[in-house]
């Protein structure tokens, strides 16, 4: 079936990781979010795939190519401007056959097991327009949908902003009619009106997903993707070149790839992730749920707890990451501290946008964007943003 992917949008809530990047191209587990996609669609029989790009659009052609390595027939779209997911699709409209039905599929998605194989089988069973949906907290951030007892669609709500209404959302993967785009083109590029005229004239069933879903709306949902991925790991898998210098203990579930070392002292606590050519200091501490990427550099005595860190960044001595994201070549100095709680225990507000948003959650670190410098001894308030590039200069204390 022809399959799209809508991975053009900046995902401004995202910030600062969206800015260097497309959301598709995030890592949780150790792996970009868009393999894990590729991944699915291919045991589906999936073999050629739109993506419809924009922002940052150079790092998608530059590592994907046209698919070789993901073992599928990549086709590009460009919106040439970010101006929301129906002017999205329509950019698809002229890669596509216009007799056929398509699988549409939201870049910023992550689900531990194959959410389009559900589609297409409700698809192929009923030979209707299908909408996959999913039981979520935040159902107000991220819109409603109403269903009658036969499975169908009957009503949208995008977006209500007030809690209570529900929380059936609609999971960004749908097989829609050729029809669609019309219907797009006649709202002005508003998907929701368009979907719901397609409600109204075709019908649209939907297909209930009771895994786990998580859409990438915002930067504290790296850290839950990244632990619904793990919690699906059972076994280690260490190369065969990863090198322990003296007494290290690895406990549960890690994946540790080739030419790692770790020092003498530390100790490993799966599920985590360790990529090829880090280093990890002497008594290091690596703890649950936490991915580091490849030709990172941990010092010595490091604590990592429930924290992603991209590639090629550096974790200086004495310091504690706790349910942080640290994005590509960042420098941490020594001594630098997360703060990860309220001590009024409330839930953590970050800022997103221009506003001051609830996370909902008591245990909330620091996000840091691509190229950030940290200076040494300086410690980060729960739910910190800092920009990519940003420079927080050492916290000297002087008499």
């Amino acid at each position: 079936m022809q399959t799209v992917i809508l991975a053009a949008g900046r995902a401004e809530g995202l910030f600062p990781f969206s800015a260097t990047r497309p959301t598709c191209l995030i890592e949780v587990g150790g792996r970009p979010v868009l393999n894990a996609t590729f991944f699915h669609l291919r045991r589906c029989g999936v073999r050629q795939v739109l993506l419809v790009v924009g922002h940052k659009r150079e790092l998608l052609s530059e590592r994907y190519g046209r698919g070789e390595e993901v073992g599928l027939e990549l086709g590009y779209a460009v919106q040439s401007e970010p101006n929301g997911i129906g002017d999205a699709l329509l950019t698809a409209r002229p890669h596509l056959s216009p007799q056929e039905p398509f699988l549409l599929i939201y870049g910023d998605i992550r689900t531990p097991a194959n959410i389009f194989a559900s589609a297409l089988e409700t698809f192929s069973a009923f030979e209707t327009p299908v909408a996959v949906v999913c039981l979520t907290r935040g159902g107000e951030r991220l819109g409603n949908v109403y269903m009658d007892e036969r499975g169908r669609i009957t009503r949208l709500i995008e977006k209500p902003g007030e809690p209570g209404l529900g929380n059936y959302v609609l999971a960004g993967v749908y097989v829609l009619p050729p029809s669609i785009f019309e219907l797009v083109e006649r709202s002005g590029g508003k998907m929701e009106e368009a979907l719901t005229e397609l409600i109204q004239r075709v019908g649209l069933r939907a297909v209930i997903w009771e895994e786990d879903w998580v859409d990438l709306g915002y930067p504290w949902k790296i850290l839950e993707a990244n632990a619904v991925v793990m919690d699906r790991w059972r076994q280690a898998r260490i190369d065969r070149n990863v090198r322990f210098h003296g007494n290290v203990k690895v406990e549960g579930p890690v994946r540790i790839e080739r030419d790692v070392v770790i020092d003498n002292g530390s100790v490993i606590k799966g599920p985590c992730f360790i990529g090829a050519g880090t280093y990890i200091g002497n008594n290091a501490l690596v703890r649950h749920y936490t991915a580091i990427g490849p030709g990172a550099v941990v010092g010595y005595g490091v604590e990592l707890k429930n924290c992603v860190v991209f590639s090629r960044s550096m974790i200086g001595r004495l310091s504690f990451i706790g349910d942080s994201v640290v994005g590509e070549n960042v420098d941490i100095g020594s001594g630098t501290m997360t703060v990860n709680v309220d001590l009024q225990e409330r839930t953590i507000q970050a800022p997103v946008g221009g506003r001051t948003l609830d996370t909902g959650l008591k245990k909330l670190g620091a996000f840091i964007g691509d190229g950030a410098r940290i200076g040494a001894s300086n410690t980060l308030a729960a739910g910190s943003i800092i920009a990519p590039g940003a420079i927080v200069p050492h916290h000297f204390t002087v008499e």
